[in-house]
């Protein structure tokens, strides 16, 4: 029989997050029940593996130390709830590392799982699918992390290496008047097409923070926080409030603790950049993301649409030509 709860670990660059969950029936009617996937444990530890990409492109010893007390942390409270690792994946950070073998060894041991690293569009798509099964479809999911930012609208999906601890790294806590410059040269080789003025939600820490300070809420609360929908004025008042603040008050601020008072600032600045681009006015934020989307069984591929055949110029004219002698006939 299987087990009722599983489990997942997303090793993104600034924090680790474990999931313990569990699905249940969700249905209309008790006819028609649809398993939706409902959180039971939420543990989220920083590991800034992104930093160590930043400054030596590879992740050092003692990082890798730390990295493996948070995993064998995330065991002991995975053995202690009796629930079953499904998967241990690796984002942007890994993607850029230099010594993946070394780290993926070393993770490995300490969870007892081998982590996979995975690309940034098989990362959007994960976190869409998190989404869609909570929200339906017809909608686009910004995912920014702390190294890198997936978007997808269920058909496209891409990765941009901009997140908010390497912006951190390269601007500091607030982003001044090079910032526009930097926009300005990442939106070059970026097309949003198919992806704007359609309902968005934002997903990762950037998004759970942004929501706590808005509802000055003390502890995470995903029923709380899932689905809020905020305006671009809110996002702007909220940025000001936070930017107004020393460092050490931001650190006070209900969801800033652990480092993320130190690169909230330009994630913020970062999702009005994006919100922009896809000419919304509202956004929604969710709680779920790719912690998620490992857990759920992979949907079918859809089945290509033929082609059309191309035809000719000369055969096209010799078809009409054929026409008008049938129908003269």
């Amino acid at each position: 029989m299987q087990n009722k709860l599983q489990a997942t670990v997303d090793i993104g660059s600034h924090s680790c997050i474990l999931l313990i969950a569990a699905f249940e029936d969700k249905g209309d009617t008790p006819d028609s029940p649809r398993q939706v996937l409902v959180p039971k444990l939420q543990k989220v530890e920083v590991c800034r593996l992104g930093e160590d990409i930043y400054e030596y492109g590879r992740i050092t010893e003692a990082r890798i130390q730390e990295l493996t007390q948070i995993m064998t942390k995330f065991r002991m409270d995975l053995h202690a709830l009796g629930a079953d690792l499904k998967a241990v994946a690796m984002t942007e950070a890994m993607r850029k590392a230099e010594n993946p073998d070394e780290v993926i060894e070393a993770v490995e041991k300490a969870i007892w799982v081998k982590p996979r690293i995975i690309s940034g569009e098989e990362e959007g798509k994960l976190t869409y699918r998190s989404v869609k099964e909570w929200h339906g479809t017809d909608i686009v999911t910004i995912d920014i992390g702390g190294g890198s930012t997936e978007l997808c609208n269920g058909e496209t999906s891409f990765s941009i290496p901009v997140g908010a601890l390497k912006m951190f790294k390269a601007m500091g806590p607030i982003p001044g008047p090079e910032y526009k410059k930097f926009v300005k040269e990442t939106f070059k080789e970026v097309s949003f097409k198919g992806m704007t003025k359609k309902p968005v939600y934002l997903i990762g820490g950037t998004g759970t923070a942004l929501a706590m300070v808005f509802l000055d809420k003390q502890k995470f609360d995903y029923k709380a926080i899932e689905g809020l929908e905020m305006s671009i004025t809110d996002l702007e008042n909220v940025t000001t409030r936070i930017t107004n603040l020393s460092k050490e008050l931001r650190a006070m601020l209900p969801g800033l603790e652990n480092g993320r008072h130190e690169v909230i600032i330009c994630g913020l600045f970062w999702l009005r950049s994006l919100l922009e681009k896809l000419r919304v006015e509202t956004f929604k934020i969710s709680t779920a993301g790719l912690r998620f989307g490992l857990l759920y069984p992979p949907e079918p591929e859809p089945e290509e649409k033929p082609k059309p055949k191309r035809v000719p110029p000369w055969m096209k004219k010799k078809e009409e030509t054929e026409k008008t002698e049938d129908d003269a006939q």
